[in-house]
């Protein structure tokens, strides 16, 4: 198998594993960030041609970002029975058949079944719980960076495709961009079954940073339903006032971020007289300082106390998105949102899967860790109905933003009183 062979040839090297593991979970991420970003593109391209509202293309939005983090937990059960690589496989195989199936849809019922339910499934199964799992079972040390490393993805998914995608959507369709999303789903797909492996001991090794001699034993498989360990879990872990400070922190986070800017901010440049293309390529360059803050989040998680981050990321965060309606949407003004948000958009994740870590352990991290995202797409879901019926009712999308800035104080504040109620165990 080639996965055996490679780690061979690396581990002469003195390579482990684990990082070709990240990278081929950053792959597979990247182009998930694409197909999940694609929407922000197609917003107005879909109203042109179908007469459809905004609020309605938001509310099948809303119905994917909340599936998609509600999915989370239940995907965790699911990775830690089945396997990483076939429910990565199952999990891209549904979303290109849900984006093969909307090449032909003409009704805004197709579009909430297509692209609300079954892609909010589909990426809801990997989601960040695939990273973090990989995160605590391949390596012992460096987790933060990796989980940096790999959430990082999501921005080079925008720095990648979204530039792209409102190119192609402008000269020849957004169903020509859709069909390229197809295609590198595919290519995401060869490379998750040709080298994606389980645990470190499926290739002779230990985690990343693990000092011992021998290959660790993978676990028993729990035989219990998929839903009575995801519900057991929410259940245990509910019992801790911790679980739901991070649960509500994230929820302010989806709502600031994917539901928000990811969804929204295409379109309310359009409103602004700034083309969509101009738009795409503003994201892009947050996406570039995202891909450096995220790194450099992960860096400083494994080193400094993770509850004083988020407090710093939220209220900076909170601070950039009150500044955004004051820019005048200006070329400068613009540029500096793109640099201080980018740098923020989801630094967060680093020092939460941490956090999650220490209070829940490392087998479990992955479950607790999918209910606390969970709470991250019940944010997102919110704030992408909620933008689009500002947009709708108000004829401007800025309540939104101001709403968006006032919850991300809370979430600071949220973020201090963890460290007073709770001192995780070391990891």
């Amino acid at each position: 198998m080639i996965s055996n062979w490679l780690a061979a040839r690396l581990d002469r090297r003195n390579i482990h594993y684990g990082w070709v593991m990240v990278g081929v979970t950053f792959l597979a991420a990247l182009i998930s960030a694409g197909t999940v970003g694609a929407p922000g593109v197609f917003i107005v391209p879909l109203q042109k041609e179908f007469g459809w509202s905004t609020a309605e293309i938001s509310s099948a939005l809303s119905i994917r970002f909340i599936l998609f983090g509600l999915i989370a937990p239940f995907a965790a059960a699911l990775l830690n029975r089945y396997g990483l690589r076939s429910v990565t496989l199952v999990a891209q195989l549904i979303v290109v058949s849900a984006l093969v199936a909307s090449l032909a849809m003409t009704q805004i019922w197709q579009l909430m079944l297509l692209w609300g339910v079954v892609i909010g499934i589909g990426t809801g199964m990997t989601a960040l719980v695939l990273g973090a799992t990989i995160a605590t079972r391949w390596f012992s040390a460096r987790r933060g960076l990796v989980v940096g490393i790999m959430t990082a993805s999501v921005a080079t998914g925008q720095l990648v495709f979204l530039p792209l995608l409102a190119s192609l959507t402008e000269r020849h369709g957004w169903r020509v961009a859709l069909a390229l999303v197809c295609v590198m789903l595919g290519v995401s797909a060869l490379a998750v079954l040709l080298v994606m492996r389980d645990r470190p001991s499926d290739v002779g090794l230990r985690p990343f940073g693990d000092e011992g001699t021998e290959p660790l034993p993978a676990p028993p498989v729990t035989k219990a339903p998929i839903m009575a360990a995801a519900l057991g879990t929410l259940r245990d872990a509910s019992r801790s006032g911790v679980f739901w400070m991070l649960f509500a922190t994230f929820f302010i986070c989806g709502a600031s971020t994917n539901g928000l800017v990811q969804v929204h901010l295409i379109p309310m440049c359009l409103d602004f007289g700034i083309s969509q293309v101009q738009a795409a390529g503003l994201l892009a360059a947050m996406g570039i300082f995202d891909f450096v803050g995220t790194i450099l989040s992960g860096w400083l998680s494994d080193r400094y106390d993770n509850r004083w981050l988020l407090f710093w990321y939220y209220g900076l965060r909170g601070l950039s998105l009150v500044f955004l309606p004051f820019t005048d949407f200006s070329f400068y003004g613009l540029s500096l949102f793109a640099i201080f948000y980018g740098l923020d958009w989801i630094a967060t994740v680093p020092p939460t899967v941490r956090l999650t870590a220490q209070q829940f352990g490392t087998e479990r991290a992955n479950l607790v860790f999918g209910w606390v995202f969970a709470g991250h797409q019940l944010g997102a879901g919110a704030a992408a109905f909620g933008a689009g019926l500002s947009r709708t009712v108000f004829a401007s999308y800025l309540p939104a933003f101001f709403a968006a800035g006032a919850l991300c104080v809370v979430a600071a504040m949220i973020a201090l009183t963890i460290s007073k109620q709770a001192k995780p165990a070391a990891a």
